[in-house]
């Protein structure tokens, strides 16, 4: 986990391009408005492609899944909380 940082609003429009570099490689920053803390800036987790060949491998011993059982568990895991989004 990267480092975290407090600056301020001033901090931030003044040094927004050294921010948002050290943001890029890990740190964290709280943005504080008179003191106060009012944002967070962090960094977005990135998403690596993975191969074919990668996925294979590491899903080979994955167990089988019944699809049949799997829907009945979402069904029973969701029972009355799905709602007809065309029914409002």
């Amino acid at each position: 986990m990267g480092v975290q940082h407090e600056i301020s609003q001033r901090d931030l429009r003044n040094r927004s391009g050294e921010i948002m570099d050290a943001v890029e490689h890990g740190e964290t920053f709280t943005v504080t408005r008179s003191g106060s803390p009012i944002a967070q800036l962090v960094p977005l987790c990135r998403r690596h492609a993975v191969s074919r060949d990668q996925f294979a491998a590491v899903s080979a011993n994955a167990p089988l899944i019944d699809p049949d059982r799997f829907r009945a568990d979402l069904d029973d895991a969701f029972a009355g909380e799905a709602d007809d989004p065309y029914g409002r």
